[in-house]
């Protein structure tokens, strides 16, 4: 009888205690287990939504403007200017990689964001002290904005896939009132980051053009030292993951040792395959990843055999002849959140038209609003706006609306809510198309096709085409960042975010391939081709259908891998 008591007051203890601390593994800064009532929550990621819409401030402050820079201070030629801002842009979305790498392997989030973050303050001054110093040669101010500029994309690395994923660490994902924050989260995340954009877009690039570039420069380095001070005044009441080592290593491992065991028979009971006894995962700071029945020939890595044993002689097991399930369930998350990675790529060239095809056809069109003449390229604020609208709508609308509907905590499932964005970006492709046949026609009936002259034909009907991008926007890239955070194994988050982010590169240079073999095709034999210099004897319109018939057939596709897709389950 004592024996049962105290076992009975042993076990509402540990609930206790299990209601009182995180139970996703998330610890504090010492590594020690952290209360959920102290810390966390929507108190810490005020302090990171602080230091994300200080960064994009920055970042599309020196972005959104920057081949003008190039071309009126460093006097470079348009090509010239235009292909260092694409190889500048596709290095900030490539160097995320490096950060993840370095987060989930050896300093975790908090400290990688904190050393990225000092690189890109440090490039901003560069870039700031460049246009403001007088009496400099050409050369030496070019290689010190050229280094500064460097400095920027590799701190951006650290920040990118680490910022919004330390936010949402804030959230217990074992608790079911915490959980369907998160989501929240990832949508404000999403206004933020366009709250940004749409400040830099409007009042730094006028300030550039009209008050001087060492103005224009300084105030995003200004807003950097603000959200590096915003950051690390949260610290004590952050919860933090502890890098659980390289994810790379862990994956190869899994590969080594499944070839190695090719040939050896599975159990057929899975609870014979390796893993550690009690709760502790063999990945640091990582939960236990249920087993599941998919690509079992990954399970061999687990298959215990009497060498294994003989070898390790009481020793902890040698990682790349035997993993555990957790490890191999690891490197199957990455195979199952590959196809979905993939059809992203076609999403992210139709967003890649709105500062390229969209601005070339707003040129052609009649930019004259009364006394006012409209930018081509300051419609984007039109699709900055349609996502900062759509994101409240969505998250206190929709979402309960959808909630009491389905009985779904989330409402919406992250798949469900990138499929809506995939079906819009194929109305703002056809939009696009729509306004191009008309303006075409227009050319034909006042006979100015062989004119290189703007068609009368309103600028502002280009208007619709920027909102549906940016309500496709706010369904498939926030959806697609709160997917990959929650597929994501603990111990991967921040290489997870940086593998999103890395469809955003490959859309463009899908973009461009496109544009490239359309050009060539379309204009051999003397014809002007669909996309000539003078658009008035091209078919703009077929380029944008040609994607939209692409974004159509990948939307099939990506149904097809949505229906078949099972959300992984933790211990």
């Amino acid at each position: 009888m004592e024996h049962a008591q105290e076992s009975l007051l042993i076990e509402a203890e540990h609930e206790e205690f299990t209601k009182d601390y995180t139970g996703d593994g998330t610890v504090n800064l010492k590594g020690l287990p952290i209360l959920k009532h102290e810390t966390g929550n929507w108190r810490a990621c005020y302090f990171i939504l602080g230091t994300e819409c200080c960064e994009k401030l920055a970042y599309y402050g020196i972005a959104k403007n920057l081949v003008s820079y190039l071309t009126r201070e460093l006097h470079e030629g348009n090509v010239v200017a235009a292909r260092n801002v694409l190889t500048w842009q596709g290095t900030c979305f490539f160097t995320p990689i490096i950060g993840a790498l370095v987060a989930d392997s050896y300093l975790g989030k908090f400290w990688t964001i904190a050393a990225f973050s000092t690189l890109y303050f440090i490039g901003l001054v560069m870039l700031t002290l460049s246009a403001l110093v007088p009496g400099q040669s050409s050369q030496s101010q070019s290689v010190g904005f050229y280094l500064g500029l460097y400095l920027v994309a590799l701190g951006a690395g650290g920040i990118k896939p680490c910022v919004s994923i330390f936010g949402a660490d804030q959230f217990d994902d074992n608790d079911p009132i915490e959980r369907p924050k998160r989501a929240s989260y990832f949508n404000w995340v999403g206004f933020i980051i366009n709250i940004g954009a749409f400040l830099s877009s409007t009042i730094l690039v006028y300030i550039q053009d009209n008050y001087g570039w060492g103005l224009g420069f300084g105030i995003p380095t200004l807003f950097m030292g603000v959200a590096i001070v915003s950051f690390f005044t949260g610290t004590g009441i952050y919860r933090f993951q502890r890098p659980g080592g390289s994810p790379v290593i862990r994956i190869f491992q899994v590969i080594v040792a499944a070839c190695r065991k090719w040939t050896i028979q599975l159990p057929l009971d899975a609870t014979l395959l390796y893993e550690l006894p009690g709760n502790s995962s063999s990945i640091e700071g990582s939960r236990k990843l249920d087993h599941t029945s998919e690509l079992r020939y990954l399970d061999k890595a687990a298959v215990i055999t009497p060498s294994d044993i003989k070898l390790s002689n009481g020793n902890p097991m040698n990682r790349w002849r035997l993993c555990t399930v957790t490890q191999v369930e690891e490197l199957k998350v990455l195979v199952h959140i590959f196809p979905i990675w993939v059809t992203m790529i076609v999403f992210a060239a139709v967003c890649c038209q709105t500062s390229s095809m969209f601005i070339e056809q707003g040129m052609v069109l009649d930019k004259q609003v009364r006394s006012f003449t409209i930018p081509p390229a300051s419609l984007s604020t039109f699709d900055v706006t349609s996502l900062l609208i759509w994101v409240p709508i969505y998250d206190k609308i929709l979402v309960p609306t959808v909630r009491r509907l389905t009985g779904k905590e989330r409402g919406f499932t992250q798949l469900q809510r990138m499929g809506i964005g995939l079906f819009l970006s194929i109305l703002t492709m056809v939009s696009a198309a729509l306004v191009e046949m008309k303006r075409l026609e227009i050319a034909r009936e006042l006979n100015l096709v062989h004119e290189k002259i703007e068609i009368p034909m309103s600028i502002l009907w280009q208007i619709p085409q920027y909102c549906l991008d940016g309500s496709s926007q706010a369904f498939a890239l926030i959806g697609q960042a709160e997917f990959f955070y929650s597929e994501a194994p603990d111990a991967m988050r921040s290489f997870c975010a940086a593998f999103s982010l890395l469809s955003i590169s490959v859309g463009g240079y899908l973009s461009s391939f496109l544009l490239t073999l359309v050009s060539y095709y379309t204009s051999r034999g003397g014809e002007p081709g669909w996309i000539p210099d003078n658009l008035n004897e091209g078919h703009l319109d077929r380029f944008f259908l040609l994607i939209a018939g692409l974004s159509a057939v990948n939307l099939v596709v990506f149904v097809w891998c949505a229906l078949r897709y099972t959300y992984r389950t933790t211990v």
